[in-house]
């Protein structure tokens, strides 16, 4: 394991930022610390980098424990969200700027930075200033920056937060593609679970200030253990008392569950590739519809609960007040401090992948 922290802890006064926070991350690996705003993970990210001191447990980078070491001496890059270029300086003189500092020679910082603005897409830039560069070109000058004096990590911190949409999908891609042709060893915080699913090798999901799971992408999305992972991943819909629909009656110790899109599906009393299915179906109201461009997302009123599920743009069109048959497939029932997945026991036996 490259890095690793060990029963992590962190007060600042009465509020407790970082409890026994135990995780590893391996050699070329990337990980991201997801959670909602409060909880934790930049704090997290600063005690990785020497920017904040952990009140209790051990910082380990590369072997060696790191509690007493500098920020600038501990062999890190650090990314920002709001970039923290030099604003007087060229693209070039930004990424120079490390390897100046460590007294390169001036051929080394000369292939060293060319090397770089090649490998992130800005030949033809090195003389521009960051006022005449875009968002998503400045974050890549932050980037090419960071990695410039060969760190042997990279921490990120919600590197894309004040770049616009359609350009932060295209950087993650980047990202996860110029990280693994590097090879570092990366962390990097977001609230955007979408960003973390697409471009980590692990997700460690933090509430509280605490660790609630830690797993690959799909372990997180598609087997999440706690209540607070399964309602935080997806777009995630709580029912009151699952026990009031169809095929989830018998569940023991009735109470939460959440249902995601992809557990719902919605169709019209005369679709006669569903027929059979009606008596197993929910009676359902649409309330609302949106375009997503490669999905309609339909909002239902089920048993006074609303409900959403995805429908392909292929299908009949739908519309608002239309009754529809809603059959749910599987839920998420969160027992105390545990979640887990419940199949529909009516459709036991029916193949409903095929579907």
């Amino acid at each position: 394991m490259y890095v690793q922290l060990k029963d992590i802890g962190k007060k600042f006064g009465d509020f407790e930022a970082a409890k026994d926070i135990s995780f590893s991350v391996e050699k070329g690996k990337m990980a991201a610390l997801l959670g909602p705003s409060g909880s934790g993970k930049t704090t997290i990210l600063r005690m990785i980098a020497g920017l904040e001191h952990q009140d209790s447990g051990d910082v380990i980078i590369a072997g060696d424990v790191v509690n007493d070491i500098p920020a600038g001496k501990r062999g890190i890059g650090f990314v920002f969200q709001n970039y923290a270029l030099f604003r007087y300086m060229t693209v070039f003189e930004n990424i120079a700027f490390g390897l100046r500092v460590q007294k390169k020679s001036r051929s080394e910082i000369s292939d060293r930075v060319n090397e770089l603005i090649h490998l992130v897409g800005l030949d033809g830039m090195e003389k521009r200033y960051p006022n005449q560069l875009s968002g998503g070109q400045r974050q890549r000058v932050a980037f090419a920056r960071a990695i410039a004096p060969n760190p042997g990590l990279l921490l990120l911190d919600e590197p894309f937060a004040a770049i616009d949409s359609k350009v932060r999908k295209e950087l993650r891609m980047w990202l996860k593609n110029m990280i693994r042709q590097v090879g570092i060893t990366s962390i990097f915080v977001t609230h955007d679970q979408e960003e973390a699913v697409e471009i980590s090798d692990e997700i460690i999901v933090i509430n509280n200030g605490q660790i609630e799971q830690i797993g690959d992408p799909r372990e997180i999305y598609d087997k999440s253990k706690t209540p607070f992972v399964a309602q935080f991943i997806g777009n995630s819909h709580i029912l009151p008392d699952y026990r009031t629909f169809k095929g989830f009656e018998h569940i023991p110790d009735g109470g939460q569950a959440v249902v995601r899109p992809e557990f719902v599906e919605a169709f019209k009393y005369d679709n006669e590739k569903f027929k059979s299915l009606i008596p197993y179906a929910e009676s359902g109201v649409i309330k609302d519809t949106a375009f997503r461009g490669s999905y309609l997302e339909v909002t239902l009123d089920v048993n006074g609960v609303s409900l959403t599920t995805n429908r392909s743009p292929q299908r009949r069109p739908v519309q608002i007040g239309e009754r529809m048959c809603v059959l749910i497939y599987r839920m998420y029932v969160m027992d105390g401090e545990e979640a887990f997945i419940y199949e529909n026991q009516r459709l036991r036996g029916i193949d409903t992948e095929a579907l």
